[in-house]
């Protein structure tokens, strides 16, 4: 993946190992004048911003049941509330970073593993490709 065709700025925090993003977090302070996507199409799960003027609209439609085909489970958190720390781990299963996120704050996790502590009493809304069928999904270490 071309790493320079990542969108930046100082309220995206892009955490990289060896070339691989492992997670894109999206500061609650990142407020965009335009629509703006910030995830490649190689991605499993798209994450953007879609921005309208007061009075828009957006035509009344539906999804065309398209077949996809994906292979492994990425997520995205929006932290609702309180404040916590992620640690981000690589395919190895080495610590490469620890953010610390507040309210509002969004991640979107693409590779590798993590791990939190609550700082604070913390809510997450979590996004995934699902139904999430149970523990086995998950390889603790």
């Amino acid at each position: 993946m071309e790493l320079s065709n990542l969108p930046s700025g100082p309220h995206l925090d892009w955490v990289i190992d060896e070339g691989k993003p492992l997670v894109l977090i999206v500061r609650a302070s990142h407020s965009p004048e335009k629509t703006e996507f910030l995830t490649p199409s190689i991605f499993k799960q798209q994450v953007g911003f879609v921005v309208y003027p007061e009075g828009g609209t957006i035509r009344r439609h539906d999804h065309r049941p398209l077949e996809r085909h994906l292979v492994g489970t990425s997520e995205v958190l929006l932290l609702r509330q309180g404040r916590c720390e992620i640690d981000i781990y690589n395919d190895a299963r080495e610590l490469v970073a620890t953010r610390e996120l507040q309210t509002g704050d969004l991640m979107l996790m693409v590779g590798g593993g993590h791990g939190f502590r609550m700082l604070e009493d913390t809510i997450f809304v979590e996004i995934k490709q699902g139904p999430y069928t149970g523990i086995d999904e998950k390889e603790l270490f």
